[in-house]
C-alpha cells in the first residue's frame, strides 16, 4: 500500500471525451456535490476500462478518481507483482493523474520493481545501461512495460516505467 506520484501533464488522454473529460474540470468550477461525484465516477470507470483493455486481470478491481486532487485509488487482488505494478502504471500514466493510491494486494508476492520517470533524450537502451550496466538489456524493460508500451522507441518524457529487478 503506497502513494505513487506521477506527472499530471503526461500520459494517456483518457479524459478527452464525454463525462470523463468533465471530471478533470470539476474541481475548477462550481458544481453540485452529486455532479462532481458522477463525473469522478465516470473518470474512474474510464481508467478501469483502460486497465481491462490492457488485458490486466485483477479480482475485485475497484478504481476511484478524485478530480480535485488528481488522485486515483485502485484496489483488488492481482495474480502477481508484475500485474500489480502494470495496473498502477495504467492508472498513473493518464493525463490529469498526479498520484495513485495503491491499495492492491497480490496473490503471489515477489520482489518489487523500481520505477523510472522518462526525461527528454531517454531511450530504453540508455535506461538499461543506467539500471543494469548494459544497454543491450533494454528488452527486459520493454517486456516489463507491455502492453502499455507497443514499441521500444515509443516512450515519452514524464512517462513512468517499471524497471524489474536484475
Amino acid at each position: 500500500m503506497s502513494l505513487i506520484s506521477f506527472i499530471k501533464e503526461a500520459g494517456e488522454k483518457l479524459f478527452g471525451k464525454g463525462e470523463a473529460k468533465a471530471a478533470q474540470e470539476a474541481a475548477e468550477r462550481e458544481a453540485s456535490a452529486a455532479n462532481v461525484e458522477r463525473l469522478n465516477k465516470a473518470a474512474g470507470d474510464a481508467i478501469a476500462t483502460y486497465i481491462t483493455a490492457m488485458n490486466l486481470k485483477v479480482d475485485g478491481l475497484d478504481v476511484a478518481f478524485d478530480g480535485a486532487t488528481g488522485t486515483v485509488t485502485v484496489s483488488g487482488v492481482a495474480a502477481d507483482q508484475a500485474t500489480k505494478e502494470k495496473v498502477v502504471l495504467c492508472c498513473g500514466n493518464v493525463e490529469k493523474v498526479a498520484a495513485v493510491n495503491d491499495m492492491l494486494t497480490v496473490a503471489q508476492p515477489a520482489d518489487e520493481s523500481k520505477y523510472y520517470t522518462v526525461v527528454k533524450g531517454d531511450n530504453l537502451s540508455k535506461i538499461a545501461k543506467q539500471f543494469y550496466g548494459d544497454p543491450n538489456k533494454y528488452p527486459k524493460i520493454f517486456e516489463a512495460n507491455k502492453p502499455m508500451l507497443t514499441h521500444p522507441d515509443k516512450i515519452y518524457p514524464g512517462q513512468l516505467l517499471r524497471i524489474p529487478p536484475t
